[in-house]
């Protein structure tokens, strides 16, 4: 799986407008479900079950990156968008730095390897310090689908 199969090219908000995490996992969650990942009347289901998830434990992992995750019976595939934070936001991180990049990704309760294959492949990009500069310096929706383009032909 490539990233470019996973991100919804109508999912990437280079500005998120939220400054707290709750308000961008609430817009993550519009964003993905606008982009046809999840029916509309899930937003609210799915917002509490990802702000659950986070309760638990952060997915705010360091080095400026979140990746709030979900599974959920209704959701068919695994789905991801991508949302950036240019002032950083605190999303109680590992290394208590501020989150400049967040991935929400959705996937089907009943298939966990897509689960899995998928929280891989975006933790095999988000690894690269080079993606996640290329990624934070974005400024448009086409910017960052040009970057996870060039990730995907740098992992052929």
């Amino acid at each position: 799986m490539k990233l470019s199969q996973l991100v919804r090219t109508q999912a990437i908000k280079p500005m998120l407008a939220s400054t707290d995490r709750d308000g961008i996992i609430a817009e993550m969650v519009e964003v993905l479900v606008a982009g046809g990942a999840a029916p509309e009347s899930l937003k609210p289901e799915l917002v509490r079950l990802v702000m659950e998830r986070e309760r638990r434990m952060s997915t705010g992992f360091g080095r400026g990156v979140a990746v709030p995750h979900v599974k959920h019976k209704s959701v068919t595939s695994a789905s991801a968008a991508i949302g950036l934070s240019p002032k950083g936001v605190d999303f109680n991180a590992m290394d208590k730095q501020p989150v400049y990049a967040v991935f929400l990704l959705l996937s089907p309760e009943d298939r966990p390897d897509d689960h899995l294959h998928a929280m891989e492949v975006i933790f095999r990009n988000l690894g690269n310090e080079r993606f996640r500069r290329m990624l934070r310096q974005s400024g448009t929706a086409d910017e960052v689908w040009r970057v996870i383009e060039e990730a995907d032909a740098t992992h052929v």
